[in-house]
């Protein structure tokens, strides 16, 4: 049996969304620099990232700033945005794929930063990079079933330490090409925070409401694209062939409960690549003219992405407007999600 997965929600708001730029602007030019012996040897030439992939810059945190201090960073500012008394914050859910250690959670270390209640329930969500919508989702029901009064979401993603030990394999005079195009896809990877205040639309009628979305499941494809914080090695042209179907088949299968074909003013894409990005506006018959761009400036910001980009566009929305989450997760997982402004 095939289809999707479909979430209603009733009174669940996004309050606040907030995002926290990593400082050290790391070029793809200085990426290609590193590698031009590797490159002249194997016959390869500079400027894919950019010219390829369209990521010409991504964002580094500095050294000794950690996952979890940045996620915090985060959470502080989405919550003084929202003008939520952090006392009354009952779930705190922390998306990031990038972890120091494997215990204690990364939410343990970002509630204890922020202050938070010893009634707020925290624990750490990983769902790849959907893993933020995952948990609005999970915080739009608990928020619906009364459970609690408001939701804090956080993520922390930082590309420098991967990347560098990327660079150091691939200078090896032993990496060939198809060492280059497998690990590709770590060089793309950016540095940035975000964090989500969600609440009751009883309470706050001005919050934009989470009407709720779809997700499609096809973890056939689950050895596609595989990493942690030293190495990730992809298949990047059966990544993007199998995401581009399952998306295409989640968004047929969704037309008949949702007018996502029309309609929408806002397109939050995952951003991964110009390739992915143009590929999936083709599939979906998407107006790319409304979907926002950051990859060129912050690279694959894992789970992060999402909000990052829906952060940077909220000002220019207006009331009433219909924005659309969507995401292909390595694994493989796709979502849609929609928010009225």
């Amino acid at each position: 049996m095939s289809g999707n997965a479909n979430y209603s929600h009733r009174q669940a708001g996004v309050i606040s969304v907030e995002a926290v730029e990593a400082p050290e602007v790391i070029t793809s030019d200085w990426i290609d620099a590193q590698l031009t012996t590797t490159y002249d040897r194997c016959g390869l030439r500079p400027g894919l990232l950019a010219e390829l992939a369209g990521i010409k810059e991504r964002r580094w945190w500095p050294e000794g700033v950690t996952f979890d201090q940045a996620a915090a960073l985060a959470g502080r500012k989405a919550i003084d945005a929202s003008g939520v008394d952090p006392a009354e914050i009952g779930l705190m859910i922390s998306t990031s794929v990038c972890k120091h250690h494997l215990e204690p959670s990364v939410a343990c270390s970002v509630h204890h930063a922020l202050g938070l209640p010893t009634s707020c329930t925290n624990f750490d969500l990983a769902n790849a990079c959907l893993g933020f919508v995952s948990a609005m989702h999970l915080a739009a029901t608990a928020i619906d079933a009364g459970h609690i009064k408001y939701a804090l979401i956080v993520d922390g993603e930082g590309s420098r330490q991967t990347q560098l030990a990327t660079i150091k394999r691939l200078q090896s005079e032993h990496a060939t090409a198809v060492d280059v195009f497998d690990e590709f896809a770590s060089l793309t990877l950016g540095s940035g925070a975000a964090a989500m205040v969600m609440g009751n639309m009883e309470q706050h009628p001005d919050a934009h409401r989470l009407v709720g979305g779809v997700v499609r499941a096809g973890t056939q494809h689950h050895n596609l694209c595989v990493g942690d914080l030293e190495r990730m090695t992809t298949d990047t042209r059966r990544l993007l062939e199998a995401g581009l179907d399952l998306g295409e088949a989640c968004w047929a299968d969704a037309k008949d409960r949702y007018d996502w074909h029309q309609g929408m003013d806002r397109y939050i894409v995952h951003q991964v690549s110009s390739v992915h990005t143009r590929l999936l506006c083709e599939r979906l018959a998407i107006d790319p003219a409304r979907v926002p761009l950051t990859y060129p400036k912050y690279g694959n910001v894992g789970p992060a992405a999402i909000p990052i980009t829906l952060a940077g566009v909220a000002p220019l929305l207006t009331t009433g407007e219909r924005v659309l989450c969507m995401g292909i997760g390595s694994g493989l997982n796709t979502s849609f999600t929609e928010i009225v402004w």
